[in-house]
């Protein structure tokens, strides 16, 4: 995003897929605001998804499935297929998106289907330690 954000809500995530929790994290930014690649790869998807305008980067290279991150409520400037580096606009944060008591940026990061914090991107994540083993 253009300049610094204010983080409203960190991620949280769901016990189990199904459950509810928090599957990103909120950054304050007003309507119209430009956002930007958090890393580089391929725009893969700009569109509608349940009512809301979204953007999902797929960050080649970054390992098997890719890592990819989501946008949303963004408005795309930039196409399904457009290579971006880190930094490079993507779309504006559109209005309404009832996600947020004020404007917002909800940015996610997912592994397949696993959601990741991604604010460990840019290293300052929260430190998780798991079992080895299932209970």
């Amino acid at each position: 995003m253009g300049g610094r954000s204010g983080l409203l809500r960190r991620f949280d995530p769901p016990p189990a897929r199904w459950a509810a929790g928090h599957r990103g994290v909120d950054l304050a930014a007003a309507p119209g605001t430009v956002v930007r690649a958090a890393a580089p790869g391929v725009v893969t998807f700009a569109g509608e998804v349940a009512g809301r305008p979204v953007v999902v980067v797929t960050h080649t290279g970054s390992g098997a499935p890719p890592l990819r991150t989501t946008y949303l409520p963004v408005t795309a400037s930039a196409t399904v297929g457009t290579g971006v580096a880190a930094g490079d606009p993507i779309g504006v944060v559109a209005t309404g998106s009832g996600h947020c008591p004020v404007g917002c940026l909800h940015w996610g990061l997912l592994r397949g289907d696993h959601y990741l914090d991604p604010l460990a991107l840019l290293g300052s994540g929260r430190a998780r330690l798991l079992p080895l083993a299932p209970p």
